[in-house]
């Protein structure tokens, strides 16, 4: 409060924004800052990520090995009735039914990949050994993650710079 009863904001230096623990991106667990980066318990200087890329992760265990149960059991039962003639005494209904059976595999790989789709993971170099730096299965989130982590090795790059609309001093009209 000012002697006449007012309060007043205190104004940030055009030089804040460029300090080396300028926060890029934090939520619980997460920390990007222009110098480190958090996940957890495992903490990187961003000078030393490099060759980042992001790929997706495995496919669910439980789908793939659905998949493959479903496509050796049709298999052996498509060559049991290949081999004992069963395939020409089928009428047309059941080579219907027989195709529609076929396709019970890709169904259930379509499922699984839409029930737990394979997570979003980042991945890049630190002193020449690749390491998994990021895993999220919210895109969103994974997102916002990477661009945080992509503009703090910018702003390492070109040894720090500022927002320009947060260092611009704004024109006031002189009153």
């Amino acid at each position: 409060m000012n002697p006449q009863g007012t309060t007043t904001r205190q104004t940030r230096s055009p030089g804040a924004t460029a300090g080396k623990n300028t926060l890029l991106y934090a939520r619980p667990g997460i920390i990007v800052t222009v110098d480190r980066f958090t996940v957890g318990r495992n903490s990187w200087p961003v000078r030393e990520l490099t060759h980042l890329e992001t790929t997706r992760g495995p496919h669910d265990r439980v789908a793939v090995r659905a998949v493959v149960v479903t496509g050796a059991m049709l298999g052996g039962v498509g060559l049991l009735l290949g081999f004992t003639g069963g395939l020409q005494r089928l009428t047309a209904g059941a080579y219907l039914i027989l195709g529609a059976v076929f396709l019970l595999p890709v169904l259930v790989a379509v499922v699984g990949d839409r029930w737990r789709p394979p997570a979003y993971e980042l991945w890049g170099r630190r002193r020449g050994e690749q390491v998994l730096l990021f895993s999220s299965d919210d895109e969103r989130q994974f997102g916002q993650v990477t661009r945080a982590l992509r503009r703090a090795r910018e702003m390492n790059r070109y040894g720090g710079w500022t927002d320009p609309l947060a260092s611009a001093d704004p024109w006031r009209p002189n009153r």
